[in-house]
């Protein structure tokens, strides 16, 4: 007659099954370091998009300045309105401001002067962001 086998498992087995896991105070340990980390990471990731518009709205500045620089001196008169730029083929459209996430919140600067001896009709010579709030430097952004 075959010998019978019993499914009972050793009381050591058995009782070092029932300690799988974690305890309360580990899964605590764990949020915490996680929590802070995240407090840590969650200002500087927020200062550094900031920092990345600013460096896309000066870009986005030196750009236009540089298109109304050249509309003026290669047609003798400097543009009235920002669209005039574009539409002579300077700029393939008005970059949209960082800040305000739009295109026609640019801020254009019109003098009475003129740039060069040549030119015949002022205009707009300058232009700023119509973005309100400071920049990382304490600089009004409608300033740069």
């Amino acid at each position: 007659m075959p010998a019978l086998i019993t499914t009972r498992t050793p009381k050591k087995r058995r009782h070092r099954a029932l300690q799988t896991g974690f305890t309360l105070v580990e899964l605590m340990i764990v949020i915490f370091i996680i929590v802070t980390l995240v407090s840590i990471a969650a200002p500087m990731y927020s200062q550094s998009v900031v920092r990345a518009k600013e460096a896309v709205l000066r870009q986005d500045l030196y750009q236009l300045r540089q298109a109304i620089d050249q509309y003026t001196l290669d047609k003798l008169k400097a543009p009235q309105t920002l669209d005039d730029v574009v539409a002579a083929g300077y700029l393939k459209s008005l970059p949209k401001d960082p800040f305000t996430n739009k295109s026609d919140s640019w801020q254009p600067v019109q003098e009475d002067t003129l740039q060069s001896i040549d030119q015949t009709e002022p205009g707009i010579s300058d232009v700023h962001s119509g973005a309100t709030g400071n920049g990382v430097d304490g600089s009004p952004y409608s300033s740069w």
